[in-house]
């Protein structure tokens, strides 16, 4: 008997994550850490486990080697299958042509072998860059409720922000007529999440299409989403209302930590029934004999400094005298006595040396202009030297020299 999956996600994790200057350079954007014990990529994975999807194919391209070591067999989000699990697929060499992911459409025709491997009715493509917990289940039960051949989760933004997003146009009924991929106008407010549910035989169709199409720039949102529009194909919204960011850039990125901090409706982390999973390091429960406010402690840290709403990752180590505010702080960081930190970002593997500071205070740091909005960055392995100063909205990913 041919076995086969009802659904197979296909998670694009293969993007530069150029916005995210010093933090992407050696690490692919889905790889980043997030709210002290997680990747961004965990959310994705979880959500798809927890909604009983089971075969998962993992798209890298840029900088894998972090990511794909991470995400392993997949054990941590119980996606260690003998049929199905995660499974990280890489552009390759083929008999007839050899080539990078041109577009997120081309990157899913190129795996279109693994998919019908599984011989699934529907597939799930999701993005490996936001931060949220959805049931994939509703969605598809939605999508095969409207009989539909192409169902884009959406959510309303302000409609300020629209022309940032791929727009739907939708009827009273949630049928789509129309799909504009970052509008200078908007019609609406309703903005595609980048995740679809496709027939999967609709999918196949219109990317071999798509690839026919010297035309084509290969992606979804520009090129296959309008042409199955413009076939008259049946295409359906479906509203999430729960708690969703794209964290690629650096101050969405602050935004979403810090918002763990706070009171934030659907974003609750610890429950129970949405478990979000990550492949924690094993670390002994944090030693905290300094002073701790509002912020978030991972295992194997010794805080013996100043915390003030921080999300703090795992073994890292802030020394009597250190103060820290405003910060994420990735994992394996050292913060050494005197040093003070203000709104900032810092990468793993980073050490702070004795009364270095990095950064500004909040309030000032807001008034700074430019790519990061006065949000400073310390990229992955670097030192700090001793009474060192990095200025508010810098973005370092070289060592930077003491001061006297």
């Amino acid at each position: 008997m041919l076995r086969k999956k009802e659904c197979v996600a296909m998670l694009l994790a293969g993007g530069q994550g150029s916005r995210l200057y010093a933090l992407t350079s050696n690490i692919a954007k889905p790889a980043v850490s997030f709210g002290a014990k997680y990747r961004i990529i965990d959310f994705p994975l979880s959500n798809c486990i927890n909604s009983g999807i089971d075969t998962v194919g993992v798209l890298t391209q840029y900088q894998p080697l972090v990511l794909n070591e991470y995400v392993g067999n997949g054990q941590p989000w119980d996606l260690d299958r003998t049929f199905g699990g995660v499974h990280i697929l890489s552009p390759y060499e083929a008999k007839t042509d050899t080539s990078w992911y041109k577009g997120t459409a081309n990157a899913i025709y190129q795996n279109i072998r693994f998919m019908k491997m599984y011989d699934p009715e529907y597939v799930l493509i999701l993005s490996g860059d936001h931060i949220y917990k959805m049931d994939y289940d509703k969605m598809l039960a939605a999508h095969k409720e409207a009989k539909a051949d192409c169902t884009i989760a959406c959510m309303e933004v302000p409609l300020k922000e629209a022309s940032r997003f791929g727009i739907l146009n939708t009827n009273p009924d949630g049928t789509i007529y129309e799909f504009e991929e970052k509008p200078a106008n908007p019609k609406s407010n309703l903005a595609s999440m980048g995740i679809y549910i496709f027939t999967a035989s609709k999918l196949f169709k219109y990317l071999e299409l798509d690839e026919a199409d010297p035309a084509s720039e290969k992606d979804f949102g520009k090129n296959v989403l309008p042409a199955m529009l413009k076939a008259g194909e049946k295409m359906f919204s479906y509203r999430f209302e729960g708690y969703w960011k794209d964290v690629g850039t650096i101050s969405s990125l602050l935004e979403a930590n810090m918002d763990l901090l706070g009171v934030v409706p659907n974003f609750e982390l610890r429950d129970e029934k949405r478990v979000i999973h990550s492949r924690s390091p094993l670390a002994p429960p944090a030693f905290v004999e300094g002073e701790v406010l509002n912020s978030i402690i991972a295992t194997g840290c010794e805080i013996e400094g100043k915390i003030v709403n921080s999300v703090i990752g795992t073994n890292c180590v802030i020394e009597k005298g250190a103060e820290v505010n405003d910060c994420v702080l990735m994992g394996d960081i050292v913060v050494k006595k005197g040093a003070k930190l203000n709104y900032a970002i810092i990468d793993e593997e980073v050490t702070v040396c004795e009364n270095a500071a990095v950064g500004s205070v909040k309030s000032e740091a807001c008034k700074v202009e430019g790519k990061t909005n006065g949000i400073t960055v310390l990229g992955r392995g670097i030192t700090v030297g001793k009474n060192a100063k990095v200025a508010a909205g810098d973005i370092v990913d070289k060592n930077v020299l003491g001061g006297k």
